[in-house]
């Protein structure tokens, strides 16, 4: 099958983010990806979104990271690095998403959780509909080998993951499907709204899991996933600009359903 789209094969932004809400980078990124079918995805979805599948699967991720310098436009981040708020505004966060197509089949991504090690969490999930979740968790980094390890605060899921970042990849058309992702999708009050995003490209490597146990996928309703996970890691991106979130209405049985690869034909 032909992939078309050059944006999305080169992993190069499809969003433009002229007026960005807020700014951020992310940093020490690993991608856990499972094969999933997609019918064991779907029943997580809302009914305006439709299973993004690859070759006929679908893929969630696990992706712990480091968020740090989030500010609003125009606030240089080397001046906030300066400042007591500073450290308020860096901590660990890991996401477990799947992959979509919303309305007009506009691929992107659906939070199933969000994990994070900040106060700010509940306002966080308050403002855009995500399923944010206070969390304590760590990144660290030793001998060649980068831990993640994190549980939510009282009580629930958790996981220990620790990968060996190896050689730098020039990435297939699989990675960038699961990594080029410029756009996602929330319900707040009953309504979608999507969130454009605009970064550099993610400078990819292969990685190798040397440990990883967790009960996230479980306890967002998953079975066990259909293969073996395929990993990357990313030093990470710092040009990260936040669009104005977009409200859908009355969109639903729009969506795509199950587009193969971008601009395949397969249903």
């Amino acid at each position: 099958m032909t992939v078309s789209g050059s944006a999305e094969r080169r992993g190069a932004p499809d969003e433009r983010v002229r007026l960005p809400v807020g700014r951020a980078e992310w940093l020490t990124q690993t991608f856990v990806h499972w094969p999933y079918r997609p019918e064991d995805v779907r029943g997580l979805l809302p009914r305006e979104l439709a299973v993004d599948a690859y070759d006929g699967t679908a893929w969630v991720s696990l992706t712990p990271f480091v968020m740090t310098r989030v500010r609003p436009p125009g606030r240089p981040g080397a001046l906030l690095s300066r400042t007591r708020l500073s450290r308020l505004l860096t901590f660990p966060e890991t996401n477990l998403r799947t992959y979509v197509r919303g309305p007009g089949g506009r691929d992107g991504l659906w939070f199933l959780d969000i994990e994070a090690g900040s106060a700010a969490t509940p306002a966080a999930r308050a403002a855009v509909g995500a399923p944010y979740h206070w969390a304590d968790l760590s990144v660290t980094c030793h001998g060649g080998v980068v831990g993640y390890a994190g549980s939510r605060r009282g009580g629930g899921p958790s996981y220990r993951l620790a990968a060996r970042p190896g050689d730098p990849l020039a990435p297939t058309a699989l990675d960038h499907w699961l990594t080029a992702r410029w756009r996602a999708y929330t319900r707040r009050f009953g309504i979608l709204w999507e969130v454009p995003v605009r970064h550099e490209p993610w400078p990819l490597a292969s990685a190798t899991l040397e440990e990883l146990h967790e009960t996230l996928l479980e306890a967002v309703g998953l079975p066990r996933p259909a293969g073996p996970p395929l990993v990357h890691y990313s030093p990470g991106v710092r040009q990260v600009r936040f669009g104005v979130p977009r409200l859908h209405r009355g969109n639903s049985g729009r969506a795509a359903r199950g587009r193969s690869r971008p601009g395949a034909g397969a249903a």
